[in-house]
């Protein structure tokens, strides 16, 4: 496996952040207490009355959010009071730059409305990246990363990539951070009700099935092994994220056993995606997100998911792939 080199990414390092160690970052993030202001009027919840076609919690008792189960208006009313800055990754690596535009159009529509918002763009084409209009307290940054004649080496260099960037920027930056497919796009809201300590996506095409069913890496020679009679969901590699501090642990581990991988001349069934369902097995995510959130246009809705958030889009792998 041929790997980047990480002294060719260029992301801007400022004098302070040079004298800081890169392996101990600085985090924004703290805990803030839920407060609602006073006189604030909404529905009253209820304990016996909701959604009843889906399970919204899981086992070790974490939200799974879906359409119906949360009041949009009160959940980003608090979270605005916290003034928090939200960072979003994507990868526009080679013909993939051609879907940033509907990416980040989408996203200024949907996407964390009102909120403050920072894309960082990772991409080898940056004159291609286009100019966008963004609301106030959003902003781009463009991040030059090398390309590769194999997209099993752009993805599996992903978790690497996102580490560097949070120790050398992020970190400083925002309080929680999504990292999100590029081939993507956004058709409704997606707010606060997403935010958490570790947040992962429950994949469309695999919550309807079974553990055997995963497409997880079964190979015991790979760190992202798994057993067949274990596992709890199958997690999209399309979405994941959470506090700045968790998602850089979370990438960190992910990018060591990579590279552990690649030092055993193995790859992972589907590289990174295959490394976060290892990881989120045995650091369970906070807060689960419904297949409203990564959903896949090729897929036929179901009854259960009442509205489609965020989407992958039909494209023709073999045009856009550097290889097949």
């Amino acid at each position: 496996m041929v790997w980047f080199d990480t002294s060719k990414i260029h992301i801007p390092v400022d004098e302070d952040q040079r004298n800081t160690s890169l392996s101990k970052p600085i985090f924004r993030s703290r805990v803030q207490n839920i407060v609602s202001p006073e006189r604030l009027l909404y529905k009253q919840p209820s304990v016996l009355v909701g959604r009843t076609d889906v399970v919204a919690v899981t086992p070790w008792l974490a939200p799974i959010v879906w359409e119906g189960t949360f009041d949009p208006d009160l959940v980003d009313i608090i979270y605005k009071s916290m003034n928090l800055t939200i960072a979003t990754t994507v990868f526009a690596v080679g013909k993939y730059v051609r879907f940033l535009q509907d990416f980040l159009e989408t996203a200024e529509k949907h996407f964390m409305v009102d909120f403050n918002v920072r894309y960082y763009v990772f991409t080898d084409r940056p004159d291609d990246v286009p100019s966008v209009n963004l609301s106030q307290g959003r902003h781009l940054s463009v991040i030059q990363v090398p390309g590769s004649n194999r997209w099993q080496e752009i993805s599996a260099r992903r978790m690497e990539i996102i580490q560097t960037a949070i120790e050398r920027q992020i970190s400083r930056e925002a309080d929680y951070i999504f990292c999100l497919d590029v081939d993507s796009k956004f058709h409704a809201r997606w707010g606060a009700e997403s935010l958490g300590r570790l947040v992962a996506v429950i994949h469309p095409w695999f919550y309807q099935a079974t553990r055997d069913l995963f497409t997880y890496e079964r190979r015991p020679a790979s760190t992202a092994y798994i057993p067949m009679d274990e596992g709890d969901y199958y997690y999209a590699g399309a979405v994941f994220g959470g506090s700045v501090e968790d998602v850089y642990t979370l990438t960190k581990v992910c990018r060591n056993q990579l590279e552990e991988d690649a030092r055993n001349s193995i790859e992972a069934a589907w590289q990174e995606e295959s490394h976060l369902n290892r990881y989120l097995l045995y650091n369970k995510p906070s807060k689960l997100l419904s297949p409203e959130y990564q959903w896949d246009d090729k897929k036929t809705k179901t009854n259960e998911v009442k509205v489609i958030r965020f989407s992958s889009v039909i494209k023709n792998y073999a045009e856009i792939r550097p290889n097949v």
